[in-house]
């Protein structure tokens, strides 16, 4: 083998003659070469994705503005308008066609992704998936359905990049188990959505692809990781997301676009096919679900996925099909509720939710009884932060190997790559000023051996017994709680990850919980947002300040909870408060 080809065959950087010379010569000259080089490979790389997502979506408008001309009569606006559950009934009667919703749903995508940047991808085969949906003995439950799927999530022929430029030719064999069961039940998948740089963020930006907006404002971000799927439906340009959850993934781009998204127990719904930095952590539980408008739409979607077909594909999941029975029930219920959980104090709309949708309750007939999370500071610290980051975030570090770091990230990724011993030292440092702070060094350090992640494992165990048994205590159906919002200002997220602490305690727990819009941001609350000085007076506390501030007008949600494997509950207490505050708002 030559010295030129050993060169290409290590690193093809490195037959660069300039590197070469350089390297012979013993030259500090070359490992600036080899940055720059590699600098200038992945802007080619990410370069070549955006042509090729340009490229996808010069086809899909070709096809959406094919179908306008051979179909001038479809009535776009009024398809567009249609709830899901509607336009399901539509579907299947035959007073709408497939096509008709298809084309109709890939233009106002279009339009949406041309404000505010969210759809990465066309899943160009949509339109054989029409054909076979057509040819379909039995018609599934979501029949012609137009369906958005998160970008790391896997559908055949299509790259899952999670935001990482490494991914970027991985294109994937075959769909995601969810994706297979869409379509079994006639869904049709058409396009990718947009995420922050490895999903662990709940901004949603990345190199590849860039910034994506808050269609309700642009000065705002529509939260993540599940961000894409909360602009596009936000914007009218997609009808049912499939999202993911590990923090608040789903909820919390439900919060600031005002939809409704649900994270369901983790082991409800397949996760076989989807990509993830941080495979191999089971301290937290991830998950998949839907996000749409509405909670019926959610509930059609859950009835459809837990279906035999996925119960075939997916083995590891127990064989629950959904209990309509219990979604249908008009039964009161017993609801804990809280306002804050102590580690974060809510913006004052946060609270003003709360307040106002336990008063339509109480009128409504229910029981609120009020609930306080035990030991929310250890849950968040010990169980959540030492949980997700138990290998120091080494496997997270390892994912920027080979790329560039989003500036959003930047602030989370600066302290995940510190090494234990100085996030020791800084925590030591830091626990007489800020010590809520320094507890999240601490935990970022992971728990350091195979032993001690045991132990991590079992407090987990422990702590879900200890909050069950409170729930059982104080003989709870349900739990209403606050949801992070409203819509932060853009470069807040990656400062304040431990604001995910209202929904990052029920991905600890492993207890499915739901979002749902119920008001919005008022000159009073951004009144009061002035005086907000939080629990602890630290610099997180004045970041949420301002993350929050100039959302008049934007939606507020509240977060509804139930014990696990109990989706359908969530969903009927979901269903009430939804039917509740929109009766308050169209009074």
């Amino acid at each position: 083998m030559t010295q030129e080809r050993l060169w290409q065959v290590l690193d093809p950087s490195w037959a660069d003659p300039r590197v070469l010379s350089a390297l012979l010569c013993g030259s500090a000259a070359a490992i600036v070469l080899l940055k720059r080089l590699g600098h200038r490979r992945i802007q080619q790389k990410m370069e070549e994705a955006r042509r090729a997502r340009d490229l996808a979506l010069e086809q899909m408008e070709k096809a959406a503005r094919r179908f306008k001309q051979e179909n001038p009569g479809t009535q776009t606006a009024h398809i567009l308008s249609l709830p899901m559950v509607e336009l399901a009934e539509k579907l299947k009667e035959g007073s709408l066609s497939p096509e008709s919703v298809l084309y109709s749903y890939m233009g106002k995508a279009l339009e949406v992704t041309q404000e505010v940047n969210c759809v990465i991808d066309f899943i160009h085969g949509c339109e054989d998936q029409l054909q076979k949906v057509k040819k379909q003995k039995e018609k599934g439950l979501l029949y012609g359905i137009p369906v958005s799927i998160k970008d790391h999530i896997n559908c055949k022929g299509h790259v899952s990049s999670g935001g990482l430029v490494k991914l970027l030719g991985q294109v994937k064999e075959e769909d995601s188990v969810i994706v297979q069961v869409l379509k079994s039940q006639g869904a049709i998948p058409f396009v990718k959505t947009n995420i922050p740089q490895t999903m662990i963020n709940y901004d949603c930006s990345n190199l590849i692809f860039g910034q994506t907006l808050n269609p309700l404002n642009h000065q705002k971000t529509p939260g993540g990781s599940s961000g894409g799927e909360g602009a596009l439906i936000a914007g009218g340009g997609s009808i049912l997301g499939i999202g993911s959850d590990v923090a608040g993934s789903i909820r919390l781009p439900s919060s600031f676009c005002g939809l409704c998204g649900l994270k369901p127990t983790g082991n409800r719904i397949s996760k076989l096919g989807v990509v993830s930095p941080i495979t191999g952590m089971y301290s937290v539980t991830g998950t998949l679900g839907p996000m749409a408008r509405d909670v019926d739409s959610l509930a059609l979607c859950m009835k459809a996925l837990l279906c035999d077909e996925m119960f075939r594909l997916d083995p590891t999941l127990p064989p629950i099909p959904f209990d309509d029975e219990v979604y249908t029930s008009s039964k009161p219920l017993r609801i804990g509720y809280y306002e804050g959980d102590g580690y974060f104090q809510p913006s004052p709309s946060m609270k003003r939710a709360i307040q106002e949708t336990t008063k339509l309750l109480q009128e409504a007939g229910h029981t609120l009884v009020p609930f306080a999370p035990p030991k929310i500071d250890y849950v968040v610290d010990e169980l959540f932060t030492r949980g997700i980051f138990s290998d120091g975030a080494a496997h997270l570090v390892d994912c920027f190997k080979g790329d560039i770091v989003d500036p959003n990230l930047k602030s989370q990724f600066n302290t995940y790559r510190l090494p234990a011993l100085v996030k020791r030292i800084l925590a030591i440092i830091l626990k007489p000023i800020y010590p809520r702070i320094a507890r999240d060094l601490n935990a970022l350090c992971g728990v350091g051996s195979a032993k001690n992640l045991w132990d991590q494992h079992a407090a987990v165990a422990v702590y879900r017994t200890e909050f069950i048994a409170k729930w059982r205590k104080q003989r709870l159906d349900v739990i209403l709680c606050p949801a992070l919002g409203p819509a932060f200002n853009h470069g807040y997220a990656g400062k304040l990850f431990a604001a995910t602490s209202y929904t990052n305690l029920y991905n600890v727990l492993n207890f499915p919980a739901g979002v749902v819009p119920v008001s919005t941001v008022t000159k009073a609350d951004e009144e009061e947002l002035k005086h907000y000085r939080g629990h602890y007076g630290d610099p997180w506390d004045k970041r949420l300040k301002e993350a929050v501030e100039g959302a008049v007008g934007l939606p507020v949600a509240v977060q509804c909870v139930a014990l696990p494997w109990q989706e359908e509950l969530c969903l009927r207490f979901m269903k009430e408060v939804e039917t509740l505050s929109r009766g308050r708002r169209n009074v």
